[in-house]
């Protein structure tokens, strides 16, 4: 088994298994839209005695605009 680090967006730091090591691209529902992260540098921890291989992820877009307090402001205007 494979992990991919994410890194920016609104699921940096989280850490998920990934199913196929050659992906090149993860595309991650997130609320209501999707985000989008490409696979960045070589993947560390390949040895047999250092578990498992993780490769980093970066930020790349949304498909829409991600706004965090939205559900806030809908709530302050009922």
């Amino acid at each position: 088994m494979a992990l991919a680090r994410l890194h920016g967006g609104p699921l940096d730091g989280q850490v998920l298994p990934l199913d196929d090591e050659s992906q090149d691209t993860l595309i991650l529902p997130y609320s209501e839209t999707q985000v989008v992260y490409d696979r960045g540098d070589a993947p560390e921890g390949e040895g047999d005695d250092e578990g498992p291989s993780a490769t980093h992820f970066h930020f790349v877009e949304a498909e829409d605009d991600i706004d965090p307090d939205s559900d806030d402001d809908a709530r302050r205007n009922e």
